[in-house]
């Protein structure tokens, strides 16, 4: 028996060792191929053996890179620098371009260039990334001087829920909520005041996306329209905002020479030539090498939206509300490091004015369809079309008000967990010694703070549906 015992566990170490070997041999090829999402979790788990292996922290790191991982990122790509594997330099330099640590890049740069000296194919790819950097380095000089007065991250599949439009300013709506045909879920679409005129994306992740409009003619909508060549050019154009002066149209495109995935533009429609002007990219900090989309702005309340991926987790997004310009102001300062940090917004306080108390324009944000409000109730929770609630004892249902009373009380500790996180990534961008800590921690609240958002939206409609039945019964 202690026989058959011995073979029986030496073959199960024989198939986990072959297991093994074919797994890391799997993930080198995906990673050789670009497929850095299925090969990071062999290189994680492998990474758990053996730590100070430099080629597996290189791989861990730019798997990480190339997923978005940002944060996280930057430990093993310096590992792997500090040991001398040579990709490692270029990696790292683009990860501390996007952080926007401009000489620490080049410092990398150049130990690439010096191990690639003879390697002329991988001194056009140095050029490549170099002009990046260079370029991300000349739009921080034309940082705009904006008040962010509030942040929010939460689930991309949610983050309409932070645009708290008035009536006056149109509506916002996943494409696929109004077009019930349409399968794709993380387009939007506008709608203006009067509701006779949309404006949304449209196409396929082969052929790219490209914005449309669509009038209201009786009970329907029809006559729909391609936005003309000066809007719709190459890459992915969505994310559409029209001001309340039904000329002035915000996207998000892929195209016109964005800085990194999605940036924003801004274009006005011209009447003389029934047509849109040549857009413009909006400065930084509003645009990032990362995804920067759905910019809205509140005439009547005074305040603007856009959301950012910039240093977040895979599934997030940070919404920033800011006090919008009458014009364009620039940041005017000779100091490159207070540049950066404006330009990445490191901190949204860093954006305040002195002595200015943003407390009211928080709250104006934060209200729902400010118009349709009459009183000045506890809250606003509108049940349906004819029904919109303000104090706990407007509830006919006694299970529906508990569920509300329920989301209102971890509405406040969410309120208490997003002020700790942006704490946390101050602390972070501020470049403490203990940065992985701080990361660890980063991570950690995110995922409460979705885990709390999904809770309190849950609360809501159950307790939604519950009222609109006793309603209507």
């Amino acid at each position: 028996m202690k026989i058959q015992h011995l073979i029986s566990t030496l073959l199960l170490c024989v198939s986990a060792f072959l297991l093994h070997g074919q797994n890391m041999e799997d993930a080198r090829g995906w990673y050789l191929e670009g497929r850095y999402a299925e090969a990071l979790p062999v290189f994680l788990q492998e990474y758990l053996n053996d730590p100070d292996n430099a080629a597996l922290n290189q791989w861990v790191g730019v798997s990480l890179l190339k997923t978005g991982r940002f944060m996280e990122a930057e430990k093993y790509l310096a590992f792997a620098s500090q040991k001398k594997i040579p990709e490692s330099f270029i990696y790292l330099g683009e990860l501390y371009a996007r952080m926007y640590r401009f000489e620490a890049a080049e410092e990398e740069f150049g130990k690439y260039q010096r191990a690639n000296r003879r390697n002329e194919e991988a001194l056009e790819k140095l050029t490549v990334k170099r002009e990046e950097a260079e370029r991300l380095r000349r739009a921080t000089n034309r940082t705009e001087d904006i008040q962010i007065i509030d942040s929010l991250v939460l689930p991309k599949s949610a983050f309409l829920a932070a645009y708290k439009l008035s009536l006056s300013s149109g509506s916002l709506m996943p494409v696929n909520e109004f077009f019930r045909n349409v399968t794709t879920s993380d387009k939007t679409l506008f709608m203006n005041e009067r509701q006779d005129k949309i404006y949304y994306s449209q196409g396929n992740s082969d052929s790219g996306f490209d914005l449309f409009t669509m009038d209201k003619l009786l009970d329907s909508y029809g006559n729909e329209k391609k936005l003309p060549e000066s809007v719709n050019m190459d890459g992915d154009q969505a994310y559409p905002f029209v001001l309340s002066d039904g000329m002035t149209l915000y996207f998000a495109s892929t195209g016109h020479q964005s800085l990194g995935g999605y940036d924003l533009y801004v274009t006005r429609y011209n009447l003389a030539t029934d047509s849109y002007l040549t857009p413009n990219q909006l400065n930084m900090p509003f645009n990032s090498p990362f995804n920067d989309y759905m910019m809205a702005i509140d005439d009547e309340k005074g305040v603007g939206w856009f959301a950012s991926d910039r240093y977040q987790h895979a599934d997030s997004v940070c919404i920033y509300t800011f006090l919008p310009n009458a014009q364009v102001t620039l940041i005017e300062s000779d100091d490159p490091e207070y540049l950066s940090r404006r330009a990445r917004i490191a901190s949204i306080a860093e954006t305040w004015k002195i002595d200015s108390d943003y407390t009211s324009h928080r709250a104006v944000a934060q209200q729902q369809n400010i118009s349709q409000q009459t009183s000045t109730g506890d809250f606003l929770f509108v049940i349906n079309d004819r029904a919109t609630y303000h104090h706990l004892s407007d509830f006919k249902n006694n299970r529906a008000r508990s569920l509300f009373s329920q989301a209102l009380g971890l509405e406040s500790q969410l309120r208490e967990l997003n002020k700790e996180l942006s704490g946390k990534r101050d602390q972070y961008t501020g470049g403490s010694a203990a940065n992985n800590t701080v990361a660890s921690e980063i991570l950690t609240l995110e995922k409460e703070t979705e885990m709390l958002f999904r809770e309190i939206e849950r609360l809501k409609l159950e307790a939604r549906n519950e009222e609109t039945e006793n309603l209507f019964n």
